[in-house]
Order: C-alpha cells, then sequence, then structure tokens
C-alpha cells in the first residue's frame, strides 16, 4: 500500500509562476539565509514588510539565562497605522478590507479600507474620551462582528493592549481574564446568536463584573431588539459613542516601541488557571505579514476566507 505521507503533488505552473515564493529552491535559499544569519534576514524582512517610525537599534537580543528576547529594539511602529492608513496612500483604499457573511439575523457588511480606518478612528477617540491612555489593558467580549476588529485596532492605535474573551465563555472565565490582566474597560454586545438561538452577554458581563471593581467604563454593542439593562456612568452604547458631535475624524497613531504589548491571549483554563501570553507590537506584526505573504500567498486580487 502506498504511503499517502509521501506523495508528490506538483503545483500548476500558474500557480506556482504567481506565488510570493515560486520554487522549492527558492524557499531552501530563504530558509538557508534565516538560519545562516537571523539579523540581516529579519532586519530585511521587517524593512520591506512594515513601516516604521523609527528604525530598530538592533534586531535582535537574547539573554537565555534571564529568559529574556527582544526583537527590533528601539523600533517604533503602529499595528492600526499599518494595517489601515499606509493603504490610504498606496492606492488600496477604496478596495475592501472586509467581508462579514453572518451566520446569525444580520445582513453581510463590507468595509473598504477607506471606510474601516473611519469607524477605527471613531471608537479610538471614543476610547480618548472616556480616559484610556497607553499602556491602559481593554478587555473585548464580543461575538463575531465587524466591532471585534474595528475595536482591536482602535486599541492599537491608541497603545492601549487588548484582550480578546471568547463570548461563549461564562461570567467567571470573564471575571478571572478581566482581574488577571487588570482591564478598566470592558467592550460586550447586549446579545450574541449561537445555533439560532440568543445568548445574553452583557448580563454575563454586568455579573462578571461584579467582582472587577476596577472596571469604570463599558461600552456595549448593540445587537438585539431588547434594551440591555445599562448602569449609569458606566456603561454606554457604542453607536451613541461614535456618532457624538464631539468625536472627530482624526486620531494620530501612537508611536510603539517594538517591544510594547499589543494583546494578551488567554489559555482556554481546561488544565489549571487560564495563563496569559503576551505578544509584542513588532515582532507580532511582521510573523502575521510574512505568514499571510508566504503562507497563505495573498495577493491583491484575492478574498481570505477565516
Amino acid at each position: 500500500m502506498e504511503d499517502e505521507s509521501r506523495k508528490l503533488f506538483h503545483m500548476p505552473e500558474e500557480l506556482s509562476s504567481n506565488a510570493h515564493v515560486k520554487s522549492f529552491e527558492e524557499y531552501q535559499r530563504l530558509y538557508k539565509w534565516a538560519l545562516d544569519d537571523p539579523e540581516d534576514f529579519w532586519g530585511k524582512m521587517a524593512d520591506q514588510e512594515l513601516d516604521w517610525y523609527k528604525k530598530w537599534d538592533r534586531v535582535f537580543f537574547c539573554d537565555k539565562e534571564a529568559y529574556i528576547h527582544r526583537w527590533f529594539e528601539g523600533g517604533k511602529l503602529n499595528v492600526s497605522y499599518n494595517c489601515l492608513d499606509r493603504h490610504l496612500e498606496d492606492g488600496r483604499k477604496d478596495k475592501i478590507a472586509f467581508i462579514w457573511e453572518p451566520d446569525e439575523p444580520g445582513e453581510a457588511r463590507t468595509y473598504t479600507y477607506q471606510e474601516l480606518y473611519e469607524e477605527v478612528v471613531k471608537f479610538a477617540n471614543v476610547l480618548r474620551k472616556y480616559g484610556v491612555k497607553k499602556g491602559d489593558k481593554v478587555c473585548i467580549y464580543l461575538p463575531m462582528i465587524p466591532e471585534l476588529p474595528i475595536a482591536m485596532l482602535a486599541c492599537a492605535r491608541i497603545g492601549a493592549p487588548h484582550s480578546v474573551v471568547f463570548g461563549g465563555f461564562s461570567a467567571d472565565a470573564l471575571r478571572d481574564r478581566i482581574l488577571d490582566c487588570e482591564a478598566k474597560t470592558l467592550i460586550c454586545s447586549d446579545i450574541s446568536y449561537r445555533g439560532g438561538k440568543a445568548i445574553p452577554l452583557k448580563p454575563n458581563a454586568d455579573a462578571a463584573l461584579e467582582e472587577c471593581p476596577e472596571v469604570k467604563t463599558v461600552f456595549v454593542v448593540k445587537r438585539g431588539e431588547d434594551t440591555a439593562e445599562m448602569k449609569e456612568n458606566r456603561d454606554h452604547w457604542w453607536h451613541e459613542e461614535i456618532s457624538a458631535p464631539d468625536i472627530k475624524s482624526e486620531c494620530e497613531p501612537e508611536q510603539m516601541d517594538a517591544e510594547d504589548p499589543l494583546f494578551i491571549l488567554y489559555t482556554s483554563g481546561s488544565t489549571g488557571k487560564p495563563k496569559g501570553v503576551l505578544h509584542t507590537t513588532g515582532g507580532y506584526l511582521l510573523y502575521a505579514a510574512l505568514t499571510h505573504k508566504w503562507i497563505f500567498d495573498i495577493k491583491d486580487e484575492d478574498v481570505w476566507w477565516c
């Protein structure tokens, strides 16, 4: 019987000729370069793929005994700028940035880079209006709706590390993650939909916040017909805040150090206390950019499904 693991599948010529890495030989050259001279390799990749306010002083520092490693030390950049602003200047501003296809009540939505930029800037200014500043933690407890990536990019724009908590988690799970990352701001929705049923996210959030006294501000995305119970001076409707007359249409991105925290993602907690995994700005962004370029082979004309 033929060993399936050793089968060779040859790529069609049309596909390989248009790929970012066009041959196995080219892949081997890149791989050897990364192994032989990682500082030169990753420095060139960071220079090619990302926009920087200031270049790094050194590509990589590692102290194995102290368990310290730093990438692009001294470099300054912003994730929101790299994901949005630069595409307003390179001819992509009217291209579709993402398409939302709901598997629940609601109509599909599309956002061009320009439209997404405008939404992110507005919510970033809402966060600043309510005192969120560089270094403050923001917890995001939302279903898979466009406001989720908008909130993530808005946090990155003002330098506030975010922590996304799966919308299917309980109030207890939400409470534990808020307390651990020391978040003072929460973003949630009134309800979510799962399997055709409405799940009350806001009551879960309220229950979690009974034991999170440091959370002073909650933004609520309205999805349902019924009005959620809103706590005065703490809870604010997303749609009302982004359309307020004092919300500006410009928001200068924070210049972040490459090693500044970008987000905290927690393990499931199924085998013990959830552990927060911290990703920093420069290294994570370069990893994401090269993964999409080389592994998924994404090009301007492609639609990437997630």
